[in-house]
């Protein structure tokens, strides 16, 4: 069908040509005939005087077959005008845009990997461009939904094993029914539930569909508070939890509750990555327009062909040291998600394996307060020191 549509398109294009000679041709036609031979006898009268009849009929026949010999010629150079413009265009038109087409119709029936060849700079060179950098962001958003299709499955399957292992030994009296048993199971339907909200959460960010309750507050007390809530587990597993605020306050307007679970996750990424005696750092900063908190760990450190990853859903450098330390390996991509929601940026880098890592968050300075804003500020009394 769409090879008869470029054909169609084809003769089209050669259809109107030739009418376009048709109707010059006729337009000549007429006007030789109705008014060229009253301007030829007056001019051949003034000329030579009087005309004796058989040498008027001898300039009549002259006449009229030097105009239609010329307007034949004339027209036939039209014709083939017409064919070599038609044939130019439907090369450099129609055969593009049947490729274009074909290459469409690949896609609907899921070849993502069809393109096109684009050649020049024109707009049907540019029109092709654009069509193969959409092809490869659909390819690439297709093979990033298998991809999450099957760390899903993949994710749920463990959890659901245990599960279903626990309720066939306790319906056969393999394993008593006992607290310890039930706490294993909780802890599996707790992963379960976990990892489902953690999706919803990532999947309603990326879609920008998060309802930020925006509140000035200084990032000396976002350092403070994220510090405080996350210093008993750094102290459970013996890792030092260091705070460094910055010599200003600047300010941010932000959504607080959002903010916090950001740091949340990057504090819990550190710490899962940092062994005992280890040190973790929050950092905060200004530099011009920005705002910056920096965790800072002196762990595990990541590999360079991985930090273009971290915030990719799923994505572990170590699968099994992860999963047995209970995450579901979307915290990354929700701090990701969420930093951006409010216009800021977060990048990753670490020295190499062994060297520890660096996250850092950019978030925009807010702008004069007014008096419909309110400031959430740090405390007097409170000041830079070890967690």
């Amino acid at each position: 069908m769409r090879r008869r549509l470029a054909s169609s398109l084809t003769v089209k294009l050669l259809a109107g040509q030739l009418l376009v000679v048709i109707a010059g041709a006729g337009t000549l036609l007429l006007v030789a005939v109705a008014v060229g031979p009253g301007i030829f006898h007056r001019h051949v009268r003034d000329a030579l005087g009087y005309v004796p009849p058989g040498v008027e009929r001898h300039l009549n026949m002259a006449y009229n077959d030097a105009t239609l010999i010329s307007l034949g010629l004339a027209v036939g150079a039209a014709v083939l005008m017409a064919l070599a413009v038609s044939a130019l265009v439907s090369t450099r038109v129609v055969r593009p845009v049947k490729a274009l087409a074909n290459a469409a119709q690949k896609i609907a029936q899921g070849a993502r990997n069809a393109r096109v060849h684009a050649r020049g700079t024109d707009e049907l060179a540019q029109l092709a461009h654009s069509f193969n950098e959409m092809a490869g962001s659909l390819q690439q958003a297709e093979d990033m939904r298998r991809q999450l299709l099957a760390d899903v499955a993949h994710e749920l399957r463990n959890p659901l094993a245990t599960i279903e292992s626990y309720v066939e030994a306790f319906s056969e009296g393999v394993l008593p029914a006992d607290d310890e048993n039930w706490r294993a199971v909780r802890g599996e339907t707790a992963r379960l539930n976990r990892l489902v909200n953690d999706l919803q959460e990532v999947s309603r960010a990326e879609a920008h569909q998060l309802e930020l309750n925006r509140t000035r507050v200084e990032i000396t007390t976002v350092i403070q508070d994220a510090v405080r809530a996350a210093a008993p587990a750094f102290a459970t597993k013996g890792v030092e939890l260091e705070q460094d605020l910055p010599a200003s306050t600047p300010v941010i307007d932000v959504d607080r509750e959002r903010l916090a679970e950001v740091l949340a996750n990057l504090l819990a990424n550190a710490l899962r990555h940092t062994p005992p005696g280890g040190q973790v750092r929050l950092h905060g900063a200004e530099a011009g327009q920005l705002a910056e908190i920096a965790v800072i760990d002196s762990g595990e450190g990541i590999a360079p062909e991985h930090l273009e990853r971290v915030f990719e859903r799923f994505f572990r450098a170590d699968p099994a040291r992860s999963r047995a330390s209970g995450g579901t390996g979307i915290g990354l991509a929700i701090v990701r998600a969420i930093v951006e929601a409010h216009d800021g940026t977060v990048v990753a880098t670490s020295d190499g394996l062994g060297h520890g890592a660096t996250f850092t968050v950019r978030l925009p300075v807010a702008s004069e307060p007014t008096a419909d804003n309110r400031l959430i500020s740090a405390s007097p009394d409170q000041s830079t020191g070890a967690a």
